[in-house]
């Protein structure tokens, strides 16, 4: 069951839902539309390999706004901090932002329950594409669970900006290393 506009206000108001900074307006049919933050994270390696921290750099946002070229893949935040310990977030791009040639989050949709912090968004241009600090890119829906409620506790609890991948830090890499 996902909650409606009104439902997922009333369960910020109840603090079931974490959204800070929340703005009433942003509230859907279905949804709550998210906001870019002003810092992306930017891959420098030319090969990724999830056995071992990848080298990067995190980057601001100017005011003027940045420019994806055509094939650019960065890592950006959300301006708002969300999460909740009763629903299930999902975070998908607003339909505007996707006709602009703009992927944002295809992948790594679900945000796990209990969960806490500023989302990680992945951004891809098929397009050469400006991106601004406070623009309207993706949209939260909040499901329902059903069964017994395990909080999530991992390695990306409490983020505060853009975060590369921690694969690295999974039993599997570790053993792959050795």
């Amino acid at each position: 069951m996902i909650l409606t506009g009104p439902e997922i206000a009333r369960q910020v108001e109840q603090g079931r839902i974490t959204m800070d900074p929340f703005d009433p307006a942003r509230c859907t049919t279905n949804s709550y539309d998210l906001a870019l933050g002003h810092r992306l994270l930017v891959y420098l390696d030319d090969v990724l390999d999830p056995r071992l921290p990848s080298a990067h750099e995190t980057r601001e946002i100017p005011a003027a706004g940045y420019l994806l070229e055509a094939g650019d893949f960065v890592l950006a935040e959300t301006a708002e901090r969300l999460g909740s310990d009763h629903y299930v977030p999902l975070i998908h791009a607003k339909s505007g932002f996707a006709r602009l040639g703009a992927f944002a989050h295809v992948t790594a949709d679900l945000i796990d329950l209990g969960f806490h912090g500023r989302s990680t968004l992945q951004l891809y241009a098929t397009l050469p594409v400006t991106i601004f600090p406070g623009m309207l890119v993706a949209q939260a829906t909040f499901w329902v669970p059903y069964g017994e409620i395990e909080l999530y506790t991992g390695k990306y609890q409490g983020a505060d900006g853009p975060l590369p991948s921690r694969s690295h830090l999974d039993p599997w890499a570790a053993a792959a290393r050795d």
